[in-house]
């Protein structure tokens, strides 16, 4: 264990009286101190917040504004200066020696582990079944990424951007942040600290206030697709049956306003059979009581519809930023953007490929944003550096001008990554990493992976073949994608929007 740890603790906070719990258990903790400890005030306004004395180091105070969990703990972690980040939800309970457990779990932790989670323990009634509340705060204790306690390396963060500000809610920010920095080749480990989490104390419409995350559902699904649960390791939704039961109960009212009473009789009887069903599923395994059973009822009849409205306000909201998100061309670089050279490590010999230049220039111009997709698997093969491959991209962008996202696979071709092309991991990456609808970019290449993996991530792909590019490539290419004769014609079938 590393008693020398560097780390930062990050605390968003609405002002729970919980926070000067934590605050306090923090400072008596045992184990590696931490540089400090960051409490995000996340309140639009209001009062200084009521902490308590702490011992060195110091709690340090912040605002975020009001903009949610999200942006809270990116205000936090810009301004914390450890190399790790540990974020803590104001509510956990930490063990008393949680800062040694901590130093434990990153310990020898190699660079391309970007995280690494606690175990969260829910602690539940032992004298009667738990309620509805309190089996849905038991849930975090099976979430895969939740940052109720969870330690994020530094450069990981920036790598990737940190949180998505489009996440208002403490619902998926956590799940997102983590797809995007496995995609961008990192891995999550599993620590061995345990963390409380205690149930919540929810109103008794709360449940039905909860189907707001599902617009962030329809976030989730632009991002990453339509299989999004899976890739987060949940199971499937509810989308579909809510949707049945709401459209049931809209021809109840339908046929009713339209004076055919024995129609709405019977599409309300099975709105109800539907709505009970809902119910019982979510009575049997509470407690059972009056006020637990009115409850269930009460918000089982509700969660339908709005849970469907929220989400077709989600898909609506994402289509419209989809029509409007603005175009992004992304491209391969060695024989697309420079001349190459294997294995590159020499920034000299970097050689831009006729009309790259202008091309950049032109698009530069007419404010369409670039970025770059790269294979370098010689880092894999030990025969260049990560040093080397940086000194030559630096180079690349003093030649070729700023690229405003850079998305690199040094993985081998064996190592089975998501990011190496053809797969679409670098596409997905680059697109999540700019905010902007994937469908939105056109990856421009010399290879049929760049084809390859620009499908298969929903993007549009221009080949612009090389003496090296496979015959087979280009007449697959003509069938799946556009063929340009070079890089300024790939530009301009681009810009026009040519398939």
């Amino acid at each position: 264990m590393d008693p020398h740890l560097d780390y930062s603790i990050v605390i968003p906070t609405m002002g729970r009286e919980s926070l000067a719990t934590l605050l306090r258990a923090l400072a008596t903790a045992a184990g590696p101190a931490p540089r400090e400890i960051i409490v995000v005030d996340d309140r639009p306004t209001g009062a200084a917040l009521p902490l308590v004395d702490t011992t060195p180091p110091r709690v340090r105070v912040v605002r975020s504004g009001g903009r949610g969990p999200a942006a809270a703990r990116n205000v936090g972690w810009h301004h914390a200066s450890g190399a790790w980040i540990a974020f803590l939800d104001d509510d956990v309970i930490t063990a008393p020696d949680w800062p040694h457990r901590l130093a434990e779990d990153l310990d020898g932790l190699d660079e391309r582990v970007a995280a690494c989670t606690a175990h969260i323990e829910v602690p539940l009634p032992t004298d009667r079944k738990p309620t509805d509340d309190e089996r849905g705060t038991a849930g975090l204790a099976t979430a895969r990424w939740i940052t109720a306690d969870m330690a994020y390396r530094r450069s990981a963060l920036a790598a990737v951007d940190g949180f998505d500000e489009r996440f208002p809610r403490a619902f998926r920010e956590d799940a997102d942040l983590a797809m995007r920095v496995c995609l961008a080749g990192y891995v999550i480990a599993r620590g061995e600290r345990v963390t409380r989490h205690p149930a919540r104390r929810s109103g008794p419409l709360a449940s039905v206030r909860a189907q707001r995350g599902n617009a962030d559902n329809a976030l989730m699904r632009r991002k990453f697709g339509p299989r999004w649960r899976q890739r987060i390791g949940e199971r499937r939704g509810r989308t579909v049956r809510h949707a049945v039961t709401t459209a049931v109960g809209a021809a109840a009212l339908g046929f009713g306003a339209a004076g055919r009473p024995r129609a709405a009789l019977g599409w309300a009887a099975a709105w109800t059979a539907l709505t009970v069903g809902f119910a019982a599923r979510r009575i049997a395994p509470g407690p059972r009581t009056a006020d637990e059973i009115a409850r269930m009822v009460l918000t089982s009849a509700l969660i339908p519809p709005v849970a469907c409205w929220h989400r077709l306000r989600g898909e609506w909201r994402q289509r419209n930023a989809t029509h409007s998100s603005p175009l992004v061309l992304l491209f391969d670089r060695d024989d697309t953007l420079i001349v190459d050279v294997p294995y590159l490590a020499d920034p000299s010999k970097v050689e831009p490929m006729p009309g790259a230049v202008e091309a950049l220039r032109l698009l530069r111009e007419a404010g369409i944003r670039v970025g770059i997709v790269s294979n370098q698997s010689g880092v894999a093969r030990g025969l260049i550096s990560r040093a080397q491959l940086a000194a030559v991209n630096a180079r690349v962008e003093d030649m070729l001008g700023p690229f405003e996202t850079w998305q690199v696979c040094v993985h081998g071709a064996d190592d089975g990554c998501a990011c190496r092309k053809p797969e679409p991991g670098m596409v997905r990456r680059a697109a999540a990493h700019l905010g902007v609808d994937v469908s939105r970019c056109v990856l421009i290449g010399d290879t049929g992976a760049d084809v390859a993996a620009a499908t298969s991530a929903g993007a549009r792909a221009i080949l612009v073949p090389t003496a090296r590019t496979l015959p087979a490539e280009v007449h697959r290419a003509r069938r799946e994608a556009t063929v340009a004769r070079d890089i300024a014609e790939a530009v301009r079938l681009a810009m026009a929007g040519v398939r």
